[in-house]
């Protein structure tokens, strides 16, 4: 950047509006443990700051983890806002055109929450998404079905809880780079997500980068950095 990078000191929070400039993400708001009107403050702040703060030079802020409380305050500014329940996310303005393509993949249907917030990310970050839910280990049939789809990905994300297995298993049957997520699901051993974690950062096949437990937001911007690098 030619200029000294810009703070927008809100007194509660200093925004960085350009960051996007310098990573090709810009700052998302991480809703919780903030009072609604915060969040509310802060996507006000950096859509004030530039028109160009958003990926692909458009108004655009948006928010992870936020609650319903949260959701209903940004609506209550925002009436056109975008907010997604499941993935718990909301924007203002519209999300940069897509380009590439990630495929995100779960091993079951309880990983979904997170594979949304994956999804909802790659949106954000303008980066085409296909989701297929429910490809566990334990029929592994399904995870083969989905190999054409792996190929044609520029990406691929794998969400999973339980044992965690699946990261390896798809990374055994594509060149793809393997976005590994550990979820939160799983039985009294599972020790909520860590069996997952530890499982993929051991993965028996190379190529898988491992994110921290139910971190679909950091899966997601890992990803659109692969998929807009691949489509440069």
């Amino acid at each position: 950047m030619d200029r000294q990078p810009r703070t927008t000191d809100l007194g509660y929070a200093r925004l960085d509006p350009d960051r996007a400039a310098r990573t090709g993400t810009p700052e998302v708001v991480y809703a919780a443990g903030k009072a609604p009107a915060e969040t509310v403050g802060c996507l006000a702040g950096l859509l004030d700051a530039a028109t160009g703060a958003g990926v692909g030079g458009q108004a655009f802020a948006w928010a992870t983890r936020v609650d319903e409380a949260t959701a209903d305050a940004v609506r209550a500014r925002w009436p056109d806002a975008h907010v997604d329940p499941v993935a718990r996310v909301a924007w203002v303005g519209a999300p940069p055109p897509p380009v590439g393509e990630v495929l995100v993949l779960t091993a079951g249907t309880s990983d979904g929450p997170v594979a949304a917030e994956v999804a909802a990310t790659l949106t954000a970050s303008g980066v085409g998404c296909r989701r297929v839910d429910d490809v566990g280990v334990a029929g592994v049939h399904r995870v083969l079905a989905v190999a054409p789809d792996m190929a044609a990905a520029d990406a691929v994300v794998v969400v999973a809880g339980m044992d965690g297995a699946l990261p390896s298993v798809v990374a055994g049957l594509t060149d793809r780079l393997v976005v590994a997520v550990p979820t939160s699901v799983g039985y009294g051993a599972a020790f909520e997500g860590l069996a997952a974690l530890l499982t993929m950062l051991t993965a028996c096949a190379p190529g898988v980068l491992v994110v921290n437990i139910d971190n679909g937001f950091g899966a997601g911007v890992a990803a659109a950095r692969i998929a807009r690098s691949a489509q440069r």
